[in-house]
């Protein structure tokens, strides 16, 4: 199902605009942005923008250059509140040339244009512009313009501006122009689209030109840097120059003669060098010497190095979908606009909204470790590694956070740019510790991914180091408990300032372990390098004994099988879902923090988080429970959360739900699906749409070190293809219908894990996605009828008891435990009993069944079991028992058929009772098995019901009008055998 309307055609590697429309060009500007994770420029018109007020946003922008300034707090600034916004900054506009024609300026809201489209090529990595246009004298000149920042180059974007008059010839003027009076975009009522700017913050300092050269430089108010943009120009045609300058504009005129059908062409190379990147001496003089060698080495050179640098990025970045056209178009327009945002040099990131737009200031989040840097760390792990490094090189500033806040170590900032915390909300911010997990959880999968040792015993140590002593420091030891972290928010930003997050929790333990594993390695592997850390950041042996002791002891809330998001979310009441009304969404911007953060709602998957990046530490069952649980809750009022929903829901079988939450996923951007694009394009999701094929179809997860995958497909698609690097080894993964291909295409053999069993890929394999492996019983009514010996036990409590009991009513007893079947019957009497009184009679009952059930001989085994058990035995078949009864190890043992089952799970093991799919769920777990790959065998409805729960083939045995939910219904065990059942499997939904 879409989410939104298709908006663009759907095309596979192009992203296509035939009208140009005023009333959504502000979105149109974003999604044809071109930038190198240094220079973004969005789609603008190359000639400005003369259409109504607040309908564009002349935007470039470059990662990591900001201004500051004040926050301003009403009644003075608290004590380890931000002191200063950071912002990025609307720069130099660079890219302009303006066209005219016997004086006519080209201008798409004067005279006419036909055959108009913008057109973002993302094999390329371009955008074009290209279009008739006929002036108001009656002559028709062909205009296209390409540009693009250079993957190749960082501090260079160039514009190809071709113009071909149809039906005249005579004078063309080019005005190629810097404009320097540029301003920041200001949104007063959403706090993620705004900026902390009004009027212009860049400040020209001075106007530089040279024939065709020119540059002007700027300088930030309160961070003092500079900027040079600088431009150069080669044209085709002989030309007469001029130099204008206009206030804080400088203008190239070129005017030359044009001859009907014959193209003009203007080459313009554009530069950004700031002082964030060389000393300010050198601006001018680096600018210049780039300018001139990209002059030299021309356009068509320039754009060639820039394809086949994209050509290597699609080598592995490209993912392939058949069956649905307008999804393979966004896979592509996702992963190119992750590339043009994310920062390459180890001193920047990734934006929140890359460098599109002005959403979120330009800021990085934890959203670069948790949802970016996995599709780098697969696809292109050198920029993993600058990402990471990025994390180190503000690691002085983390520590100084630290230090603020009162705690050791180190702190990183929530929302930042050049690593000082800038928001002024601690709710939503700094008390989000988890950051620091979060990049120690991206190092530790980087180092697994890489093996890259080097980057760990160095830099990557220091933080893992400086991060854990944080969290050491800042939790407590709470009696009865054990280690707690209180005060914090995790990532759910409706329920904030709380104890125990779990999400927190479960990845500061993860984070310890780690680092107790690292201290090790580096004291028997680099004794040099640990040496030098116990004298530059006081490391001991002591110290990592703590985090261990921390780690083991971390506390995690559980209350009657949920796992508790923090200490107190299970005690608030609902939100009313009910009678909130659509538009009143996202909650953020109609309720008062207060009102939400009393009650069970949450902004985006928090708990859900945990059991996807931290799944090794859950069972089948707990994520089930609890993803049922909290699923219903949460809002997805941000963009982030809906991949991973989609993500756990995979792992759980929901494929339908899963492939809705894709779709709100994939193309949240090009369907507008939030209705801001405009502020830029949302990087998160981008790389969510792609963790949702890797993670959630094709269910890769990376645990120490080794690759596991648990390959499903939606029913729309005929097949998924994907490749990923790992080890310096280049894998293709194809999924189908009933089969995934594993082909190593580049590098040493690989060894991973298909549904649980390790595979060592040498060249091609071919693995099925659905393989019956378990069979999975229960007792009663499956294996032997002991119900006889409950009815007589239960009876003669009953009896005792004085309260009517028949075998029409303990039909109701049927799959139902030893403490519910007693309320059952209890139910029926007038008399009330104290606990102790009912723990007696359970005990009486049991007491009187295991003297009746002494009596069980092999010869008990119902028809068909003996022959069945035989034949799945010799073709490998793994199975198990799953009962109410806690008598079932006496059962199987006295039947004589123990032997053949790997485990059995009855009501001691459970925290509840079937219906739920615990019981199944746990049998599966314990055989090694994925449930799909199970067939559940059950003789009463409840128990059919947790089978199928589990997401197991289900076979009946009894009547099918009352067993209808299962996939085959037989009337007796006589009928069981392994090839009715490869049948029953084969069949099943």
């Amino acid at each position: 199902m879409r989410t939104g309307h298709i908006i663009y055609p759907s095309e596979p590697w192009t992203i296509t605009e035939t009208a140009f429309d005023v009333e959504t060009n502000q979105r149109d500007e974003t999604v044809f942005a071109v930038g190198n994770g240094y220079i973004g420029i969005r789609g603008n018109l190359e000639e400005g923008y003369d259409g109504p007020q607040g309908t564009s946003l002349h935007g470039t922008y470059l990662n990591g250059f900001y201004d500051s300034s004040p926050i301003a707090y009403s009644k003075g600034r608290h004590y380890g509140h931000p002191e200063f916004h950071q912002t990025m900054l609307n720069v130099t506009d660079g890219k302009l040339i303006e066209l005219y024609v016997d004086g006519e300026k080209f201008n798409l809201f004067t005279g006419e244009y036909e055959a108009y489209e913008r057109k973002l090529d993302m094999q390329k990595g371009t955008m074009t512009r290209t279009m008739i246009w006929n002036t108001q004298s009656g002559k028709r000149i062909r205009i296209r313009i390409e540009r693009f920042a250079s993957f190749t180059s960082k501090h260079l974007a160039v514009v190809r501006y071709e113009a071909t008059p149809l039906n005249f010839s005579g004078q063309l003027l080019f005005v190629s122009a810097i404009n320097g009076q540029v301003s920041n975009q200001v949104a007063a009522h959403d706090p993620r689209a705004g900026s902390a700017f009004s009027g212009q913050v860049l400040q020209t300092k001075d106007i530089v030109e040279n024939e065709t050269f020119g540059a002007l430089l700027q300088q930030t108010r309160m961070t003092g840097f500079t900027l040079a943009c600088a431009m150069e120009h080669g044209l085709n045609q002989p030309f007469q120059l001029e130099t204008r300058t206009e206030g804080q504009r400088l203008e190239k005129w070129f005017r030359m003669e044009s001859e009907e059908n014959v193209t003009t062409t203007l080459d313009k190379y554009i530069t950004y060098y700031s002082t964030k990147d060389v000393p300010e001496p050198e601006l001018l003089e680096r600018s210049t010497k780039e300018l001139e060698a990209a002059k030299q080495a021309g356009f068509a050179r320039i754009a060639e190095a820039h394809r086949h640098y994209l050509n290597g990025f699609w080598k592995t970045a490209d993912v392939l979908v058949e069956g649905d056209e307008a999804l393979q178009q966004a896979l592509r327009f996702n992963a190119f606009h992750l590339l043009q945002s994310v920062g390459r040099d180890g001193r920047t990131n990734i934006g929140a909204k890359g460098i599109t737009g002005e959403g979120y200031d330009g800021h990085y989040f934890w959203d670069t470790e948790t949802y970016m840097l996995p599709f780098f760390l697969y696809n292109k792990p050198d920029i993993a590694k600058q990402l990471l490094r990025y994390r180190h090189h503000i690691l002085p500033k983390a520590r100084a956070r630290a230090k603020e806040m009162s705690q050791k170590g180190a702190l990183y900032a929530w929302r930042t740019i050049d690593g000082e915390e800038t928001s002024a909300y601690y709710a939503a911010s700094t008390a989000q510790y988890h950051i620091n997990a979060d990049i120690a959880y991206a190092l530790k999968k980087y180092v697994e991914a890489t093996g890259d040792k080097s980057f760990l015993y160095n830099e990557g140590a220091e933080m893992l180091f400086e991060t854990a002593r944080f969290f050491a420091d800042a939790g407590a030891w709470i009696e009865g408990r054990g280690f707690c972290l209180n005060g914090v928010t995790g990532p759910d930003e409706y329920t904030t300032v709380i104890d125990n997050n779990t999400y927190t929790n479960v990845m500061v333990k993860d984070e310890l372990e780690y680092a107790v594993k690292v201290a090790a390695e580096l004291r028997a592997e680099r004794p040099d390098r640990w040496a030098e850390l116990m004298s530059s950041i006081g490391i001991t042996e002591e110290e990592a004994v703590g985090w261990q002791k921390a780690a083991q002891q971390m506390y995690i809330h559980r209350d009657k099988g949920l796992i508790g998001q923090d200490d107190t979310f299970l005690m608030k009441a609902p939100w009313d879902f009910a009678n909130t009304p659509k538009e009143r969404y996202p909650l953020m911007l109609h309720y008062h923090a207060l009102v939400i953060n009393r009650h069970q709602v949450l902004k985006q998957a928090d708990l859900v988080m945990a059991l996807f990046l931290q799944g090794n530490r859950f069972t089948a069952w707990d994520k089930q429970r609890n993803y049922n649980y909290y699923e219903p809750l949460t809002t997805h009022d941000s963009s982030l959360s809906a991949c991973i929903h989609g993500i756990v829901g995979a792992e759980l079988g929901y494929m339908d739900k899963t492939y809705d939450y894709f779709m709100q996923t994939v193309r949240v951007d090009l369907d507008d699906y939030h209705h801001n694009v405009k502020d830029g394009i949302h990087t998160a999701s981008m790389a969510g749409g792609w963790m949702m094929i890797v993670n959630g179809f094709a269910g890769l997860r990376q645990y120490n070190g080794e690759l596991y995958f648990q390959p499903d497909i939606p029913t729309k698609w005929t097949s998924y293809t994907f490749r990923m690097v790992y080890r310096g080894s280049l894998l293709s993964i194809r999924v189908d219908k009933a089969q995934t291909t594993y082909n190593l295409l580049e590098g040493e053999p690989v060894v991973i894990h298909h549904l649980g069993k390790a595979v060592r890929i040498v060249n091609e394999v071919t693995l099925s996605n659905r393989k019956l492996e378990a069979v999975i019983f229960d007792l009663d009514g499956v294996l032997t009828d002991t119900a006889e010996f409950h009815y007589q036990a239960w009876h003669e409590l009953a009896d005792k008891l004085g309260i009517p009991f028949d075998r029409e009513y303990n039909e109701n007893l049927k799959g139902v435990d030893r403490r519910a079947s007693l309320e059952l019957i209890l139910q029926r009497g007038t008399k009330e009993y104290t606990e102790a009184e009912k723990e007696q009679f359970m005990a009486d009952k049991n007491t009187r069944y295991q003297e009746l059930i002494r009596s069980i001989k092999p010869e008990h085994l119902l028809p068909g079991i003996p022959e069945l058990l035989d034949e799945l035995k010799s073709h490998g078949i793994k199975m198990a028992v799953a009962s109410a009864s806690r008598n079932a190890p006496f059962i199987l043992d006295s039947l004589g058929v123990s032997g053949y089952f790997e485990t059995i799970v009855d009501a001691g093991a459970l925290e509840r009772d079937k219906p739920d799919p615990e019981v199944f769920l746990k049998a599966a777990e314990a055989l090694g098995v994925v449930p799909r790959n199970c067939i559940g065998i059950e003789d009463a409805f409840s128990g059919l019901q947790s089978v199928c729960a589990a997401g197991m083939a289900a076979v009946g045995i009894g009547d099918p009008a009352v067993l209808h939910i299962a996939d085959t219904v037989l009337t007796s065990t006589k009928e069981l055998s392994w090839e009715r059942l490869k049948e029953c499997y084969k069949s099943a939904k």
